[in-house]
Formats: structure tokens, sequence, C-alpha cells
């Protein structure tokens, strides 16, 4: 994809945040986003019932930064259950409350609930 003004007066080239050079002769390392420890995050446990009696247990509380994705399979797979992650929360088929508690304490979360 081309810039808007390439070629005019008005066209900026991209350059680094960290150096100043352009983008394309940078060369410092790519920077990743930093995450919030475990430690420095209080979830929240809860089990509800969804359509026709069905039992869901719902963490809440995750810092936005996180991966959910590596976190859920890991609980996926504690608990033997399948589940979701959706709009910050991460949610477990099933009513495995003190089996997500421990996985949890384990990582270093703190966990109310």
């Amino acid at each position: 994809m081309t810039r808007l003004f390439a070629g005019t007066p008005f066209d900026i080239p991209p350059t680094c945040d960290q150096c100043g050079a352009p983008e394309g002769e940078c060369c410092c390392p790519p920077r990743e986003p930093p995450r919030t420890p475990p430690s420095e995050q209080t979830l929240r446990l809860s089990v509800e019932k969804r359509k026709k009696g069905k039992m869901v247990t719902v963490i809440r509380g995750f810092a936005i930064d996180n991966d959910l994705g590596e976190l859920l399979s890991h609980l996926k797979s504690s608990c033997g259950a399948g589940g979701t992650s959706r709009s910050g929360e991460v949610e477990l088929q099933g009513q495995h409350l003190l089996r997500v508690r421990a996985a949890l304490a384990a990582m270093g979360f703190s966990v109310k609930g």
C-alpha cells in the first residue's frame, strides 16, 4: 500500500520511535507490549446458570493486555471442559470453581469468589 502523499512535498516517511531512523533502515529489536504480572491481578470467580439449566464458571478481572488464549487452553485442559473467552472474561462449561481456583492460585493470581 502506498502512502497518501507519496511523491509530494507533504510526504513524510514513517520513522522509528526509538532511534528516529526511517522504518526501512531501523535496526531496533521489536518491542513486545508490557504484560501485567499475575501477582498484580485480582480475579473474580462465579458460577452462572445459562439457558436450559447449563452451568458455566466465569472468570472476570483480567488485565486487557494479557493473552487469554494461552490461559484458557491451560484451564480447559486442567478442568477437562470446553470454554471460551470473550470481552475480557473466560467462561468454562460446567461447575469447576474449586479446580479453577487451585489452577489460578498455582499460576500466581489472586482469586476472590
